[in-house]
């Protein structure tokens, strides 16, 4: 008896700690990685799709509006934090690996030091820039004081999200997908109680802005509890570091790598952020209906690439490790069986969304009836649907999931290939090709499409068709497939190590 309970105790201890994923089968490795990170993924898309939801059903689509108006300006924030995440994320993985406990306890206790002082500046910076950004990228009058207050709540939140990304980043490094899995599920059920609560109480004592506010100040502070979680967590790793005023102390060469891993990746965010904020005038130029449904689009686009997502993550800290172990052949296999599991997956994901999408839709584009700028109420006090066109705005959506199809599939091989190389150091090579594809493809590609659809003889659409900015993005993605590929083939990712490194002394 005492036997079976200690074997039982192991399995648990296995499946809640560490992996190594240095030894054993390479597809239970990744399996046992990547489900957690799946979920995590899905619940994650949940947690943003119940705060559009809520606010939609309850305030309305120019709520909806507001909030998908603040997403590309916060991620570009963001991506400082988000670099030193993914810096971390790998130095941890490629130490982990090597069992070289030393120089992954000073990678931790740096990568906090970091995070704190960059939140502190990130904040300070942001939250004086709040309305001159606004106003740069023309937002619309009707959703402009939501928007500030949204975007406002989350600036001074920066902490709260930067540190969840940091934190469970360097549980990733370790192997723990679980953990992170634990404290975003108990955060994403925080969040939905407080969204409903405040966005509806709120809203209704003082109006549509009020009740944005409150799904921000309800994001924040759910993350804040995951972040917390995830921390604590850390500070329990005492078998393999500790976080004391040494490992906490910068270390200039610890710092350096940190930067020139996290540096190029966080550039690479930012750029497709940015395209993103570049884009966004000319969808608002096409009307507040069309900048709603993209941004539903966004939310449901968000289940299609969660299993590209998962396995990227997977693979890069399997990589990682087997790198730091000195382990290149298991580096090779893991990338063949990665990418068999990511594209079956995407399939499985994307056709489910073709045959159900219309219902995720729903949740969260609905028009409300307004007679002279008020919301007409039924006799419960709820705002009545205008149906005929909420069903536009979910066909509009529709046909923007289903002209990306081919794309989903393309990112299950681009994220696969982009993860191995970045689990093994070459974060540069990464970034070039993220910048090819957004900045010198994407961009001009699509305002090209766009301005080419407004001589169309229907006139249907006097500021370009809303169809183009999707077909854009598959064309991009069919080129940057291909440099992804030729880069990967030409092999330079596997001289990018740092394990080589003498850092700790």
């Amino acid at each position: 008896m005492s036997n079976a309970l200690t074997a039982i105790g192991g399995k648990f201890r296995s499946l809640f700690g560490e992996q190594d994923m240095t030894v054993g089968k390479t597809s239970s490795c990744l399996w046992k990685f990547a489900i957690p990170m799946l979920i995590s993924n899905i619940i994650q898309q949940l947690y943003s799709a119940a705060d559009a939801a809520i606010v939609g059903n309850y305030i309305g689509s120019d709520a909806l509006s507001a909030v998908t108006a603040t997403g590309p300006i916060v991620n570009f924030f963001l991506v400082f934090l988000m670099a030193v995440g993914a810096g971390v994320t790998v130095m941890v993985s490629q130490y982990f690996g090597a069992k070289d406990n030393e120089n992954l306890g000073l990678s931790v206790g740096n990568a906090i030091t970091l995070m704190i002082i960059m939140s502190v500046v990130l904040t300070a910076i942001s939250v004086p820039l709040t309305s001159p950004l606004l106003k740069l990228l023309e937002t619309n009058e009707d959703i402009l004081g939501m928007t500030h207050i949204y975007l406002l709540i989350l600036f001074w939140g920066t902490a709260a999200s930067g540190f969840y990304n940091v934190m469970s980043g360097i549980l990733r490094g370790l192997g723990d997908s679980v953990f992170p899995l634990i404290a975003l599920l108990i955060a994403v059920v925080i969040n939905i109680f407080l969204d409903i609560w405040l966005v509806s109480s709120w809203s209704a004592k003082w109006g549509a802005e009020a009740g944005v506010a409150g799904a921000a100040v309800a994001t924040v502070a759910s993350q804040l509890i995951s972040a917390i979680a995830c921390t604590v967590r850390i500070l329990h790793r005492k078998q393999l570091f500790s976080i004391n005023r040494a490992t906490l102390k910068l270390k200039s060469v610890i710092v350096r790598q940190i930067v020139r891993l996290g540096l190029p990746t966080g550039i690479q965010m930012a750029v497709m952020f940015l395209s993103n904020i570049v884009m966004q005038p000319f969808i608002m130029a096409m009307g507040s209906s069309v900048f709603a449904a993209q941004g539903a689009t966004m939310r449901v686009d968000g289940f299609a690439v969660m299993p590209c997502m998962a396995f990227q993550n997977a693979v890069s800290t399997y990589t990682g490790q087997n790198i730091g172990a000195g382990k290149m052949d298991r580096v090779k296999k893991g990338g063949r069986t990665t990418l068999i599991m990511s594209m079956a997956f995407t399939l499985v994901m994307v056709a489910a969304i073709l045959i159900w999408g219309k219902y995720l839709f729903a949740l969260f584009l609905k028009v409300m009836v307004e007679v002279d700028g008020v919301k007409v109420l039924d006799k419960f006090g709820k705002p009545i649907v205008d149906q005929v066109a909420t069903d536009a705005l979910v066909k509009m959506g529709m046909g923007f999931i289903t002209i990306m199809v081919p794309a989903y599939i393309i990112m299950a091989v681009n994220m696969t290939f982009n993860g191995v190389m970045r689990g093994a150091g070459d974060s540069v090579g990464t970034m070039w090709i993220s910048l090819i594809i957004n900045v010198f493809l994407k961009v001009p590609v699509t305002l090209i499409l766009i301005f080419a659809s407004k001589t169309a003889a229907d006139g249907a659409w006097p500021n370009g068709n809303p169809d183009m900015m999707m077909w854009g993005m598959v064309i991009c993605m069919c080129i940057g497939v291909v440099i992804t590929l030729v880069y990967y083939k030409i092999g330079r990712w596997k001289k990018k190590s740092i394990i080589r490194q003498a850092v700790a002394n």
